[in-house]
């Protein structure tokens, strides 16, 4: 009964829009109160135990990678590469707009640094080029997606310290849905521009983009290069990242200025400040729920009603649907990762594999109304009105569906590499 009463406040909580993570506190709070023996410290050193971890000196880390990466011009050198190398196919600039999305996805590993970095330098050029605002609009929108599930992700970094996954299995587990996507996304391009004039290719002009853009071409190299050698871990390719692109931008590009740096530290700080805070609270709720057994409890009544994988998988696919567009991508996996890893165990199927189905799922949220992050900041970033940025996404919301269905049902798409190490 009073479990019942508790989860009804959290939801009447939630109906007034109170912060998630006063919420998770509110609830973690009570909850060891009643059911944790009645000692509030209890609380107080789950909080610290979750936060006394090396992996998440990699979050502010990565953050700051991709803030300077979007303040400086990686981001454009990158762009002008794919553009030069895709101008003779059928909707090249669209293309590039895919490509160039998936490659900084590697670099910054956030959805909204991707696409408001790519965004700002190709949305112009799109326009410009006989490509419709719909269309231009729909493919960064959708090309950011990539950066929540091309290595480095931060959500799977999230995911990894929620459910205690290895990192480098979830990294390497998101390089083949990282690429089905990209291709599927890159085919519709071309063939919904079919008629846009191409422009010759010149060789020159390609030699000339390569040539200015190899620092910042190195960068993916270096980066994961060194975490799936083994030569450092992601944490400490997250420190690599950083020193790499403050160099990179600069002494070479020499883009950055002294005023940057307090803003790039200032908005990184105010991400981090939201995000730990919402990681700590929901790891002291999941330890209280797994001391009682919830879980368990849980996974007995699905696995009485729910007979199968398939179905299982279905299930789990509709509500992670759902919850994304209500909700955000970390606080999605916060909730919903550490009950559904012992239930995915129960059927057969791998942490990792669930991993890249919980992240594919989100990363479809993030394109959905009402809450669809990438929707918001779409609206803002182009100036356009938020019916046409939805109307913008539905055709790369279907083939991502389509592709997190051959995902879930082929595991062999995320989980060959992770095999192979």
């Amino acid at each position: 009964m009073m479990a019942l009463l508790l989860l009804g406040v959290a939801i009447l909580l939630l109906i007034l829009r109170v912060e998630l993570v006063l919420i998770l506190m509110f609830v973690a709070g009570v909850a060891q109160l009643i059911w944790g023996g009645g000692a509030p410290e209890y609380f107080l050193q789950d909080l610290w135990a979750t936060m006394d971890r090396e992996l998440l000196l990699s979050v502010p880390l990565f953050i700051l990678v991709g803030a300077v990466m979007g303040r400086g011009s990686i981001a454009e050198r990158l762009v002008a590469v794919m553009s030069a190398l895709t101008r003779p196919i059928p909707g090249g600039l669209a293309v590039a707009t895919i490509l160039s999305c998936a490659v900084f996805s590697a670099i910054s590993g956030s959805s909204i640094v991707t696409m408001l970095a790519v965004g700002s330098v190709l949305y112009p050029a799109l326009t410009a080029n006989g490509y419709s605002k719909s269309f231009a609009i729909g493919a960064l929108c959708a090309g950011g997606t990539l950066g929540i599930i091309i290595p480095p992700s931060l959500p799977m970094i999230l995911y990894g310290v929620v459910t205690d996954t290895n990192i480098s299995n979830l990294f390497l587990a998101g390089i083949g849905p990282g690429l089905l996507l990209t291709g599927v996304f890159s085919a519709y391009a071309m063939a919904r521009n079919w008629s846009v004039p191409r422009q010759r290719f010149s060789m020159s002009d390609l030699g000339e983009a390569i040539f200015r853009g190899i620092p910042a071409l190195l960068m993916p190299i270096i980066l994961l290069g060194g975490i799936y050698s083994g030569y450092y871990s992601p944490t400490e390719a997250a420190a690599v990242a950083l020193l790499y692109a403050l160099v990179v931008e600069v002494l070479f590009f020499r883009e950055l200025k002294s005023r940057d740096y307090v803003e790039i530290c200032v908005k990184s700080a105010k991400l981090v400040g939201a995000l730990f805070p919402l990681i700590a609270v929901a790891v002291s709720l999941n330890l209280l729920l797994a001391e009682h057994r919830i879980p368990n409890q849980i996974i007995a009544f699905m696995t009485e009603h729910v007979h199968n994988e398939t179905v299982f998988l279905l299930l789990t696919n509709v509500m992670l649907l759902l919850i994304g567009c209500f909700m955000d991508t970390a606080s999605a996996i916060a909730i919903t990762a550490p009950l559904l890893k012992p239930l995915a165990h129960a059927y057969g199927v791998d942490s990792t594999h669930l991993g890249v189905i919980i992240v594919l799922n989100l990363e479809i949220g993030i394109l959905t109304p009402p809450l669809g992050l990438n929707l918001i900041v779409a609206m803002t970033a182009f100036k356009e009105n938020f019916g046409l940025v939805c109307r913008a996404a539905i055709p790369f919301v279907l083939l991502m569906i389509l592709c997190l269905l051959l995902v879930t049902f082929q595991p062999w798409i995320a989980m060959a590499l992770v095999g192979s190490r």
